[in-house]
């Protein structure tokens, strides 16, 4: 992909994210990669949605962390990207927000769990909650801890981020990433969605039992890996 064109692609992502209303100012932000020219493109640091262009958006290289071209810089939180494109091959778009519900859980440190097939058709368990980062990995390379904290995370629960495309960085809110970033885009939506359930299901009744796992499984297996069905064969 020509640089030009992944610079569009992030650029209607944000757009799209934008419209979403799933941030607020100018929190938020969307990146895409390109493995093959080890680059990713994200959005630049401050700069009000409505105010974007393509031309706006930011090559860093994957490698470095540089920016390879343009003088505006990148969204704070690349180095966070950074890390996940690093240590997940699989991950094409990452998105990060504020919102409102999926940030709570953050706050309080609570995972959001899976409690019924609307979250399994996306999430295959709960969606996981990192632990807090010290005051030196705070005070010392915070944005890239924050990334590495994620990974430490998904590490010490062997969770795959295929299977699960989200997490809940503690105190701070959410990324979701997938395929390419209007794929993480849609997991930043659902997770929005579910954790609101969540949030209710709680205070209706927090003694809920936990539903079957082979229910939960058929589920995640219908629309995901080789033996999906759900939807047409054109990916529709």
């Amino acid at each position: 992909m020509q640089a030009s064109e992944l610079r569009d692609v992030v650029y209607r992502a944000n757009r799209r994210l934008a419209g979403t209303g799933l941030v607020v100012g100018t929190f938020g932000n969307v990146s895409a990669v390109d493995r093959a020219a080890g680059v990713l493109v994200i959005k630049p640091s401050g700069v009000p949605y409505d105010a974007l262009t393509p031309e706006h958006m930011v090559p860093v290289s994957l490698e470095t962390g540089e920016v390879v071209e343009g003088e505006l810089r990148p969204s704070s939180d690349t180095p966070t990207h950074l890390e996940l494109y690093r240590a997940f091959p699989s991950c094409g778009g990452i998105v990060h927000t504020h919102s409102e519900y999926a940030t709570v859980f953050a706050q309080a440190r609570q995972a959001i769990r899976c409690m019924g097939t609307t979250h399994a058709d996306y999430f295959r368990g709960d969606v996981p909650v990192t632990r807090s980062l010290s005051q030196e990995e705070v005070e010392r390379n915070y944005e890239k801890n924050t990334g590495l904290v994620i990974v430490e995370a998904f590490v010490g629960l062997d969770l795959s981020p295929s299977d699960m495309p989200a997490v809940l960085v503690a105190n701070h809110g959410p990324f979701t990433w997938g395929a390419d970033p209007f794929a993480a885009i849609e997991h930043a939506e659902i997770l929005e969605y579910v954790a609101k359930i969540e949030w209710r299901a709680r205070c209706l009744n927090a003694d809920a039992r936990r539903p079957a796992g082979y229910l939960l499984d058929k589920h995640y297996f219908r629309k995901h890996g080789p033996s999906a069905y759900y939807g047409q064969k054109d990916g529709s």
